[in-house]
């Protein structure tokens, strides 16, 4: 389970620096920036929210547990 959310914490951060990268390219060869960029932030929160979903999935399925603060300290 933690190699999945390590790979989906990888191309969230990939396609942040992809959207980047087309925000700070431009559209020098005639071509639109902001198609590109949009396209890239748009697989960003898709995986986001699929990460989120997996996540509360695992925890419902009983495959992960709360690691919270322990009581009485």
């Amino acid at each position: 389970m933690s190699i999945a959310i390590g790979i989906a914490f990888a191309l969230i951060l990939g396609a942040l620096v992809l959207a980047g990268f087309f925000m700070v390219r431009g559209g020098g060869d005639g071509g639109s920036k902001g198609g590109q960029m949009m396209r890239a932030l748009a697989v960003r929160i898709a995986v986001s929210v699929a990460l989120f979903a997996l996540i509360l999935l695992a925890w419902a399925f009983g495959w992960i547990q709360p690691a919270g603060l322990p009581l009485g300290r």
